[in-house]
């Protein structure tokens, strides 16, 4: 209490691509994650929202295939 706030934010400077890249080297299983805002309840995401076309493009310039599971 009455101390300084501290705002970390360490992913704010890298692209999609350089997120993504850092994940795989720290073994996030991108298969198990969904960014879609209007994912069906199997998961499945759509493809089309600007959230799955921003991932979609991350995981291209990263050269890096896409696992997402899309409906």
């Amino acid at each position: 209490e009455g101390g300084a706030i501290r705002l970390e934010a360490p992913l704010i400077e890298l692209t999609k691509a350089e997120i993504i890249g850092r994940g795989v080297a720290l073994g996030v299983d991108y298969a198990q994650t969904v960014s879609c805002y209007r994912a069906d309840a199997q998961g499945l995401a759509c493809g089309a929202c600007d959230s799955c076309r921003i991932r979609a493009e991350g995981f291209r310039a990263a050269g890096i295939a896409d696992p997402t599971r899309y409906c």
